[in-house]
């Protein structure tokens, strides 16, 4: 499969603790969904990019949320996000993306809408250990109209003998929607996708783009 191309040094993330005014070069800020299922990792890459200090909704998993959280394949797994991760980055050329990562449960849809609403793109998180789980994610995306880029979560159990052709076919994907490997704990890698989404972005709408 094939992997979005290599970040640049410019664009990997400040300090946590650094400075969290916008940079002197940002010109243009965009909004950008981070979307996947439960447990997929959409609250370690915004942690692994963020500039900024990331805010986190996170709650312990509660025997309450037993029955409704399925735990298939993220058994370790002890906190949810019940609203909204968010974090900031700045990327060359003055574009500032601001991510905003999504509840991954059926529960939370209702927060969607209010999430969704300015978005310019969505880089969907996916896990090839349990792609049935991504299902309703990307249903949700495709309703809102928003264009999207899907990655590939590598876990270090996940399957590696599924080609590129036969993922983008269980997924349905469109031809022309990217599609990359990314560790999403990893800031490099997890800004190789960023970059994709946002290559699809200008290829696209150049003009909206710019």
């Amino acid at each position: 499969m094939a992997s979005a191309p290599s970040s640049t040094p410019s664009a990997r993330p400040a300090d946590h603790a650094g400075d969290v005014h916008l940079p002197d070069t940002a010109r243009d800020l965009v909004k950008i969904l981070v979307a996947g299922p439960f447990g997929v990792g959409k609250t370690t890459l915004i942690d692994s990019v963020s500039e900024i200090r990331p805010l986190h909704t996170e709650e312990h998993l509660s025997e309450a949320s037993a029955d409704v959280d399925d735990l298939a394949g993220v058994r370790d797994k002890a906190t949810t996000t019940v609203a909204i991760d968010f974090g900031r980055i700045s990327l060359p050329g003055g574009v500032v993306l601001y991510l905003f990562g999504t509840p991954g449960q059926e529960r939370f849809r209702s927060l969607w809408d209010d999430i969704a609403y300015g978005a310019l793109g969505a880089l969907v998180l996916v896990d090839s250990r349990r792609l049935d789980a991504s299902f309703d994610v990307l249903g949700l995306v495709e309703d809102s109209g928003l264009p999207y880029a899907v990655a590939f979560n590598a876990f270090p159990d996940a399957p590696r003998h599924y080609g590129e052709e036969r993922l983008r076919r269980a997924l349905d994907l469109e031809a022309g929607t990217p599609m990359v490997t990314c560790d999403a704990r990893d800031a490099n890698s997890s800004i190789d996708a960023l970059l994709a989404l946002v290559d699809h972005l200008i290829a696209r709408d150049p003009a909206e783009a710019r």
